[in-house]
């Protein structure tokens, strides 16, 4: 499947949002139904996610391994919601395995694992997936591909040093075909990032390490797709984008509110968040 290339970033926008309210949607309903799960962060992320799956990446659902994928690797793997969503409504597997979310022998367990169809690398201990995308990243150079390689880190994820061996070393490659995606929503499990381990200006960091950097509110969907594209096009080196996020985004209780890193709605609570998320 080829890249979207029809209608104008307006249109595309506009459709991209209704897409996003959808996959929302199904975060909830997975997250309820399994009573267990992360919604903080996968909400944070579904408008960004989002846009990569559903027009930006090169990708073949028939095809899980085709070659000349584009890939995406989930770092914050507790975020896995997300990802499962928008991975059933392409069509890797069916909407009704959402329902076995984190189930025994299930194929969408509590963090992604390799053997899910679309899934490129498992993941649960933060901080591994930058080094993991500057492997791929190379391997695609070195085979001639032009596959993309995005990896959506959490912005507490980056307290973990060998995410900055791995900026260090997409530098040193100058890997054109790197795109980090820094989910700042400025909240980790034991509080704000900035209390907890301060990160300060994370765009100037990863420009110290030798990459293009741009920040963008991780909401807003003509801006997303602009940084995406820009992303695309730019092969002088690894590129990271920083997007302003509100966890929990879409529901009025978890914005924002820390303890809905790893909490499950109760039923009213549930019915209160699809009834927003509806009327968004």
């Amino acid at each position: 499947m080829t890249r979207n290339t029809t209608g104008t970033r307006a249109e595309r926008a506009d459709m991209l949002r209704e897409t996003a309210r959808e996959i929302r949607l199904l975060i909830l309903d997975m997250i309820h139904t399994a009573n267990s799960g992360h919604p903080g962060g996968s909400l944070s992320a579904a408008d960004i996610m989002t846009a990569l799956h559903f027009d930006i990446m090169r990708t073949n659902p028939s095809r899980p391994r085709w070659p000349e994928r584009d890939r995406v690797l989930l770092s914050k793997g507790h975020a896995c919601p997300v990802l499962y969503a928008c991975l059933a409504k392409r069509g890797y597997f069916g909407l009704n395995e959402l329902k076995t979310l984190r189930r025994f022998e299930s194929i969408l367990q509590g963090h992604p694992i390799h053997k899910t169809p679309g899934v490129d690398m498992t993941t649960g201990s933060l901080g591994h997936g930058l080094s993991i995308g500057v492997g791929m990243a190379l391997e695609a150079r070195l085979a001639g591909r032009d596959s993309q390689v995005y990896v959506i880190l959490g912005d507490g994820e980056l307290n973990e040093g060998h995410v900055w061996e791995a900026a260090m070393a997409a530098n040193k490659f100058r890997l054109g075909n790197l795109v980090a995606i820094v989910d700042r929503n400025g909240l980790q499990m034991d509080g704000p990032c900035e209390t907890v381990m301060p990160m300060g200006d994370i765009a100037a960091k990863f420009a110290a390490f030798g990459w293009t950097t741009l920040k963008i509110d991780g909401h807003d969907m003509e801006e997303i797709l602009e940084a995406l594209e820009t992303a695309r096009d730019h092969t002088a080196g690894p590129l990271c984008i920083v997007a302003r996020t509100v966890k929990g985004k879409g529901v009025s209780y978890m914005e924002n509110v820390c303890e809905w890193h790893g909490k499950c709605p109760d039923s009213e609570q549930f019915c209160c968040a699809l009834d927003e998320i509806k009327g968004a």
